[in-house]
């Protein structure tokens, strides 16, 4: 799922290409996309574009007329930027948004058609805003406040989307190595010095994979964006060496959901089984990817 990094990066080539610019038209050529009737999404067409927001992990883009057009790519929902008047991606092409100088293309791989277009008018944008704090500017103070409001898993806390903006299962398996601290670690227990490590944490990961998606992406638009990167640390690496340590990457599965950590560097040379696990996850980790956002 695109999280924050790949949003911010996604939002800034949206801003160079169509801030500004006419909607002419939008082709939605999956029945499963569009989630509301109205405003119709009609109601959209030959408008300009006033504005672009981050939602969480939604992209929102403001029109002249009050109206905003609301994306959640979900798992599998791309973006891409196509010359004037392209054609849709095949059967994994979702909805074409035509603008004079180019034509943004949503699509979506696999069977599973999870993500989503609202159209919905201005007071009624901050129903889209799952509404977690802005993680790269939170102070100590505004962080460690949703943190421990509730005793839960470390994991569970940190992709609470109601608590933090953007992060979800890849950035947040990065945050807690860089972090050194168990995913399973329970948010009320954890010391202010691991509060204070979990706080740099974060804000040091997501800036650096900003910076990293923009230089991979040179000016155009992002075209891979993906989960699982080569230079991430412990995300998807299950049996493969941790870059501090050495030792090999652990994983926890649960339900459609999987959590790659470091034994060595955060949970003290424990190997966490996942068997032994599940009476605890069961009311703490979402059965459904729909349930990490």
């Amino acid at each position: 799922m695109p999280e924050l990094p790949d949003i911010t990066v996604y939002l800034e080539a949206l801003e160079e290409r169509v801030l500004g610019a006419m909607l002419n038209k939008v082709r939605v050529t999956s029945p499963f996309l569009l989630r509301t009737f109205d405003p119709p999404l009609e109601a959209t067409f030959q408008q300009r574009v006033s504005g672009l927001q981050r939602l969480g992990k939604r992209i929102a883009i403001g029109l002249d007329n009050g109206l905003w057009l609301v994306l959640h790519l979900m798992i599998a929902g791309r973006l891409q930027w196509k010359p004037p008047g392209a054609a849709g991606a095949g059967r994994n092409g979702l909805a074409a948004f035509e603008f004079d100088a180019g034509t943004l293309l949503l699509t979506e791989a696999g069977s599973k058609k999870r993500a989503s277009l609202h159209v919905v008018r201005d007071a009624e944008l901050l129903e889209q805003d799952p509404g977690g704090i802005d993680v790269l500017s939170a102070t100590l103070a505004e962080f460690q406040a949703p943190l421990t409001l509730t005793n839960r898993t470390l994991k569970r806390q940190l992709t609470n989307p109601m608590l933090f903006s953007g992060i979800g299962n890849a950035y947040s398996d990065e945050i807690l190595h860089r972090a050194r601290l168990s995913p399973i670690q329970q948010t009320q227990k954890l010391t202010q010095d691991e509060i204070e490590r979990l706080h740099a944490a974060v804000k040091s990961v997501m800036q650096e994979w900003i910076e990293r998606l923009r230089k991979e992406a040179k000016g155009k638009f992002p075209s891979k964006v993906t989960a699982f990167r080569p230079e991430m640390a412990v995300h998807g690496k299950y049996g493969q060496p941790c870059p501090i340590c050495g030792s090999p990457v652990q994983r926890i599965v649960y339900a459609e959901n999987e959590t790659n950590y470091c034994a060595t560097c955060q949970t003290g040379g424990k190997v966490l089984a996942d068997r032994s696990l599940s009476r605890l996850l069961k009311d703490d980790w979402p059965r459904r990817i729909e349930d990490w956002e």
